[in-house]
């Protein structure tokens, strides 16, 4: 699995990075742990699940954390993040 992590800020991408896990692990690991890993990188707090993230990440493999998804505050719009590459790991 290959992810994609964009801040955006005003329309534009102001710093992204794009991370992977070969593991055999489920998919919900996999993102978690890039998730982590990409705050950890990036220097964020880790955002939280909401509803309307979990379901459109569930439908498109692509979601966005805006502020409310952050106990700290940001100096970006939101947090973008999309699968970009996935192999047939169960769920």
């Amino acid at each position: 699995m290959k992810i994609w992590f964009k801040e955006w800020k005003k329309s534009r991408i102001v710093r992204d990075v794009t991370l992977e896990d070969a593991t055999e692990d489920t998919r919900t690991h996999k993102v978690v742990r890039l998730l982590d890993e990409a705050c950890h990188t990036l220097d964020l707090s880790r955002p939280i699940w909401l509803a309307p993230s979990i379901r459109e990440f569930q439908q498109r493999a692509k979601t966005r954390f805006s502020k409310d998804a952050f106990i700290d505050s940001i100096d970006f719009d939101y947090l973008e993040i999309e699968v970009i590459e996935e192999d047939e790991t169960p769920y």
